[in-house]
């Protein structure tokens, strides 16, 4: 195997021991790491959306940025760049947040639940292969969202900038904030053990250009499985990590923040691999290029964190599955509203990706 991928397998193990060791610290079950929810607990804590059990400033959004934005500074690789369909990647960052809310977690999230036994994850799987895989048709017919242009090293600090501005006001001011008293915004591990943790993840992850979109996207388009390594190696270490630990429960129903509605698990990340390929990167890969210097991302991050306020203000995300008082299991879900985001979130995917295409030249 070349270097580059053992730097990948390398950096997949730190991600799945470290989602592993933040669970035991203190954070929810099977969601050691998460961007979508992690951004959706930080809107919350912003006074975005008032959804009282999902509000926290998590540091390791804060340290996965930052780790990049070090790293990528130690070898010289920061590079602002910026201009390439702001608007559309924007509105493709809040669609790809309402799929990942919709199955209750991003793509990491989805290898760390599968990690867990958690079977509803594979159906989650399936649908982000078929997103990918549609994504992948409109690259080979030539999709581009046109190309970026190099910008002021300002521009492209800007969401580094905005993290350390929160870290401090967290740590200085944390009554400006909202935290949750209960449910999984209350459940979280130790700040400074998060934030180093996603310090190390994050300069890693700039390093091995870990991306869950990119694995299977190249392997289909190139036959370069390197990305795929990491994507195996997280799952590797979670899935040890949890069987050492006894958190391993093989199952749909009633596991942790996760619900048994599986036409819409499957959606959902249907519309998170379409959106991600589209972008050109999943949830983490995007905070990992805006901390190098890409705006275009930044734009992505913010849209998925208005996504984010979004889905939560109007009922657009997933419900768990739960027990009644009886003892029965509910299956949770997502609201007529939410499945209404889904598919037009679809719609939304179809037309960027046709109207994206290489225009014929007339005769």
């Amino acid at each position: 195997m070349k270097k580059v991928d053992w730097i990948v397998v390398i950096a997949g193990l730190a991600v799945g021991i470290a989602a592993v060791v933040l669970t035991l610290m203190g954070n929810p079950s099977n969601m050691g790491f998460c961007i979508a929810c992690f951004l959706r607990d930080i809107a919350g804590a912003t006074g975005m959306h008032s959804a009282a059990k999902v509000q926290y400033v998590r540091p390791e959004i804060i340290g996965l940025v930052l780790g990049a934005f070090l790293m990528s500074l130690a070898t010289k690789e920061f590079r602002a760049r910026s201009g390439s369909s702001p608007a559309v990647r924007f509105v493709l960052g809040g669609f790809v947040m309402v799929g990942a809310l919709a199955f209750l977690g991003c793509p990491l999230r989805m290898v760390l639940r599968l990690a867990g036994g958690d079977l509803n994850a594979l159906v989650g799987l399936m649908g982000f292969i078929i997103g990918i895989l549609l994504g992948i048709v409109f690259l080979k017919k030539g999709f581009s969202l046109k190309r970026s242009y190099d910008v002021g090293k300002g521009e492209g600090a800007v969401l580094p900038a905005v993290m350390v501005v929160l870290l401090v006001l967290f740590l200085a001011v944390p009554a400006l904030f909202k935290f949750s008293e209960e449910g999984p915004g209350s459940m979280h591990a130790p700040v400074l053990v998060a934030l180093v943790i996603a310090l190390v993840v994050g300069a890693l992850a700039q390093r091995a250009r870990l991306c869950m979109v990119g694995g299977i996207r190249d392997a289909v388009l190139f036959q370069d499985f390197r990305l795929l390594y990491g994507f195996v190696g997280i799952f590797v270490a979670a899935l040890v990590g949890n069987l050492i630990t006894n958190r391993f429960s093989l199952g749909f129903t009633l596991q942790p923040i996760a619900h048994s509605a599986h036409l819409w698990n499957l959606l959902g990340m249907v519309l998170v691999g379409w959106g991600s390929v589209l972008l050109g990167g999943c949830p983490l890969r995007q905070l990992i290029l805006a901390g190098q210097g890409n705006g275009d991302s930044a734009v992505t991050v913010f849209g998925m964190i208005v996504g984010a306020a979004l889905s939560h203000n109007f009922g657009l995300a997933g419900n768990a599955d739960a027990l009644n008082e009886a003892g029965e299991v509910v299956v949770g879900g997502i609201s007529n509203a939410g499945k209404v985001a889904v598919v037009l979130g679809l719609v939304v995917m179809l037309v960027v990706s046709l109207i994206n295409l290489p225009k014929e030249e007339k005769a």
